[in-house]
């Protein structure tokens, strides 16, 4: 499976934060799996986390009558450009969708995945492409034709091994030795790369390379933090993107 796409995505459609895309479409052959089907929702729930992150969206605000994270809708802050293009697509279908939707609606309509044809126009088309072309004009990765028996096919392999290496050091690093024991300590955006990694099914590849000490500690440590109730962490949220955070986590747990 790629262990890049997830974080590839944060680092090129949000270049600022070089994180949560780049570990699934970093790898030397260039190309995802064909067998991993959770990238794509991954990819999406990567863009609200990420316009949440600029201030430009945020959950419906609690009411006496204590919400699930999955039934509260997502809201507006700030119609302002964020300068990317997939970002500002998505952002324009939020802001004229009425009535407001949820988290998880909002993942499906991203990706393509609703029945409702008055609904197709949200999907966001050839992401992966528009993603992998933006970071081979950053010299992340080159671009190559490989050729699948009956066709050829473009992939994107990897130019620079030391960008990857920086990512998965990164994850790794916030299950060990940045180890905080309170998902509410930790930096946002790590935990939206850790929440994001797990969503793309690209978590376990990117420990797999841990002595295997190390490799049991981190896995105990992201199942007890990615598995678990997404609504009681969120009761804890300091900000309104974590919030956003952790109904992405709730929306990719319900698969």
């Amino acid at each position: 499976k790629s262990i890049t796409e997830t974080s590839l995505l944060q680092k090129q459609v949000y270049s600022r934060n070089k994180s949560i895309t780049e570990t699934s479409l970093l790898q030397k052959q260039g190309y995802t799996s064909f067998w991993n089907d959770c990238i794509s929702s991954a990819l999406r729930g990567a863009m609200l986390v990420e316009l949440a992150l600029r201030g430009r969206i945020h959950l419906q605000p609690q009411s006496m009558r204590r919400k699930p994270l999955l039934e509260r809708k997502v809201m507006v802050k700030s119609d302002a450009p964020t300068g990317d293009t997939l970002l500002d697509e998505a952002l324009k279908h939020i802001k004229n969708t009425q009535p407001a939707e949820t988290v998880s609606s909002w993942i499906d309509l991203l990706t393509g995945e609703t029945w409702n044809p008055m609904k197709m126009h949200f999907q966001l088309p050839q992401v992966r492409e528009r993603l992998a072309k933006s970071l081979v004009e950053k010299g992340v990765l080159t671009t190559d034709k490989q050729n699948f028996f009956l066709f050829d096919m473009t992939t994107h392999p990897l130019a620079n091994e030391k960008e990857k290496e920086r990512l998965l050091q990164k994850l790794q690093a916030s299950l060990l030795d940045r180890w905080t024991n309170d998902p509410h300590r930790l930096p946002r955006r790590t935990l939206a790369l850790l929440v994001l990694a797990h969503g793309g099914d690209v978590l376990e590849k990117a420990l797999a390379a841990l002595p295997d000490a190390q490799y049991v500690t981190a896995g105990q440590r992201a199942r007890d933090m990615l598995e678990t109730n997404a609504n009681q962490h969120s009761g804890k949220a300091t900000n309104p993107t974590e919030e956003i955070i952790w109904a992405v986590l709730a929306a990719v747990n319900r698969g």
